[in-house]
């Protein structure tokens, strides 16, 4: 067998650009997908488009539009509900495990000021803060929440998700009222952790996932009324 080359393959490099596009609503829900403009776009021929759109339509990012073609799949709040019931058990995991590996001294000093780091920057973001950049802040908190658990099976379910989950953390973080309260609860559960209290600190972490899929299926019901 021939080694494989070292770097992305096409279909890989321009599945993870459209990707990212879809999470951060540059392509945002109920776009026409013309593959046509997106190969133009990425300087690319049609055929790495057609595969990763593909693999989109396979993870539930787009979606057959009729003789429209493809388009990105809409958020649906029974859906999201469902997620964040799966994400809030393993927030409680997680956190549960990062605490009890601070109580039992197995956490390192790095892990723990990544952490504190963290908080204390998404604490201290001003109101008018860019809303990528938000979400990006709340993605690095709950990843490093998965990392200092130690248990990699919590990062690999969840990666697939991560898209929807940016979507949806886009969606509650964009009205603005939410913000604030939810870097409180980042807070507290960094500080529990920190403390080596597991118990409270996995009551937190669920809490906060339960609350944030809560917000996101709401405004999304309120959305699809006005429309």
């Amino acid at each position: 067998m021939q080694p494989l080359p070292s770097a992305p393959i096409l279909v890989d490099q321009v599945y993870r650009r459209l990707m990212t596009a879809i999470a951060d609503r540059t392509l945002p829900p109920g776009r026409r997908i013309r593959q046509g403009e997106l190969a133009e776009s990425l300087g690319v021929s049609r055929q790495p488009i057609s595969h990763a759109l593909q693999l989109l339509k396979h993870q539930g990012l787009v979606r057959e539009s009729g003789r429209q073609g493809l388009e990105v799949a809409p958020m649906d709040p029974d859906r999201i509900r469902h997620l964040y019931r799966v994400r809030s058990a393993l927030d409680e995991l997680s956190a549960r495990d990062a605490a009890e590996r601070v109580a039992a001294g197995d956490s390192t000093a790095s892990e723990r000021a990544d952490l504190a780091a963290i908080v204390a920057k998404g604490s201290a973001f001003d109101p008018d803060i860019p809303l990528p950049v938000l979400v990006q802040a709340d993605v690095d908190f709950h990843q490093r929440l998965y990392a200092m658990s130690s248990n990699p099976v919590v990062i690999e379910i969840l990666d697939p998700q991560w898209p929807h989950l940016r979507r949806s953390m886009l969606t509650v973080l964009e009205g603005g009222s939410y913000r604030r309260r939810a870097w409180e609860e980042h807070a507290e559960i960094a500080r529990l952790v920190l403390a080596g209290d597991a118990e409270a600190a996995s009551r937190a972490s669920r809490r906060h996932a339960e609350i944030a899929g809560e917000e996101t299926a709401l405004r999304l019901k309120g959305e699809a009324a006005t429309d």
